[in-house]
């Protein structure tokens, strides 16, 4: 009985002892971690809106408001939204963070920059693990693509693009294409349903 006490001592003061110095650790990198966080999401704005002179958080209907199922994007969701001002403080359009489910290696989240007559502006792909040489290509063929196009929404296709609202797919990884076409479509439907964005050609 004594070893045993013992032997719970031991463990609790371990226990103890540990928990302390994970607290301690926490304490001492959460500011950096957090700071870096915030550094990486100012990168992201500035990459999609670059003649941007500030972001500050969107006025919006809050995103957990919306009904993704219903508007045909059970895998998709809004994140975040950032409203891009110039020098004098006027709008020139929306950062809209989206997370898609449907990635062949899991998750993908990514910015896109949208002005108010709903043109892309730009795109920041801030988390993807798709295959390397295949579904990882998206920084490379699927982003370029949807900058300075305007489309109610895009689809993709394997035959080349023939019309504004159409991208071209990553040869063999027609599921990242997916997902990064229907993660952009949810972020332009949310523009337009929540942001009060013009309609295209309006």
């Amino acid at each position: 009985m004594k070893e045993m006490m013992k032997n719970t001592g031991i463990i609790l003061v371990i226990t103890i002892v540990a928990g302390l110095i994970l607290g301690v650790v926490y304490q001492i990198t959460k500011e950096p971690i957090a700071e870096q966080e915030a550094k990486k999401k100012q990168e992201a704005c500035q990459e999609v809106f670059p003649d941007a002179d500030g972001f500050e958080p969107a006025e919006a209907e809050p995103v957990e408001g919306v009904d993704w199922a219903e508007a045909g994007f059970a895998q998709e969701s809004v994140d975040e939204v950032m409203r891009a001002v110039d020098g004098s403080g006027n709008a020139l359009g929306y950062v809209i963070t989206v997370t898609t489910k449907e990635g062949y290696g899991g998750d993908i989240t990514f910015s896109i920059g949208v002005r108010m007559d709903g043109t892309v502006n730009g795109m920041s792909i801030l988390s993807i693990s798709e295959t390397a040489g295949l579904g990882m290509r998206a920084e490379e063929v699927l982003k370029p693509q949807f900058a300075g196009r305007q489309a109610e929404s895009f689809a993709y296709t394997k035959n080349g693009a023939t019309s504004d609202d159409q991208i071209d797919a990553i040869s063999g990884a027609t599921i990242t294409t997916n997902a990064v076409t229907n993660g952009v479509n949810a972020g332009l439907y949310y523009f337009r349903t929540k942001l009060g964005g013009g309609a295209v050609n309006e």
